[in-house]
């Protein structure tokens, strides 16, 4: 298996949206958060799988959560670009992609 690295941007955004769940519902942050990983696991195993969204970058869902994640796949590790909610500031990381590309 890959390993699998944040980009500083997405770790704070993901740090962030589970604060945002847990004062919502206590719990809920650490669902969000569980999620998150699961899928992370998911695409450091098999990164080719998930939708090319422009190349080189790639979308995962979060399974009953309105977020994303957003990847690039490098030749020894997998780069987390964004953990982006899917309804709020489309393409808001395009930005961000500027320094992988």
């Amino acid at each position: 298996m890959t390993l699998a690295a944040f980009d500083p941007d997405a770790r704070t955004e993901f740090l962030a949206a589970i604060e945002y769940y847990e004062e919502c519902q206590i719990g809920l942050g650490r669902r969000f958060r569980e999620s998150v990983e699961v899928e992370v696991h998911a695409i450091a195993s098999m990164p080719y799988r998930f939708r090319v969204l422009r190349a080189p970058f790639r979308r995962c869902l979060v399974p009953k959560f309105p977020y994303a994640i957003i990847f690039v796949p490098e030749p020894r590790f997998i780069l987390i670009v964004a953990v982006a909610h899917t309804k709020r500031k489309p393409g808001y990381w395009h930005d961000r992609v500027k320094k992988y590309t």
